[in-house]
């Protein structure tokens, strides 16, 4: 059983700051690519920012570069998304998301619960 908690969303204004994590539990034995992403029309998820397992230069959604930083923690299993600079269009419900292997050969994606970020003018 393996389970994603989110915490740190929030109101705020616009310029201001906000950190989200997403803890994982449970049975695991290796995460992988991690990431966050968020609700757009027609109830589809957009990635906002992406880690792969493999290290190297995270990816972002155009709209947040520059103001958005994930960033991970492998040894407490936690992925941050430290969101600055934050503006209305920001407003959302923002989802982790973690590539876990529970098992042996066996692996697969595990979501957060969500949690809302509202910027106000």
């Amino acid at each position: 059983q393996v389970q994603l908690v989110e915490s740190g969303g929030g109101s705020v204004q616009a310029g201001g700051s906000l950190r989200l994590s997403c803890a994982a539990s449970g049975n695991i034995l290796n995460i992988n690519d991690v990431g966050w992403y968020r609700q757009i029309p027609g109830n589809q998820r957009e990635l906002v920012a992406l880690i792969i397992s493999g290290g190297g230069t995270p990816t972002y959604a155009n709209s947040v570069k520059g103001r958005f930083t994930i960033s991970r923690d492998n040894a407490k299993n936690i992925v941050y998304l430290q969101m600055n600079d934050l503006k209305v269009e920001d407003t959302n419900v923002y989802y982790c998301l973690m590539n876990i292997q529970y098992q042996i050969g066996e692996r697969r994606d595990f979501w957060g619960q969500g949690t809302q970020v509202t910027v106000t003018a």
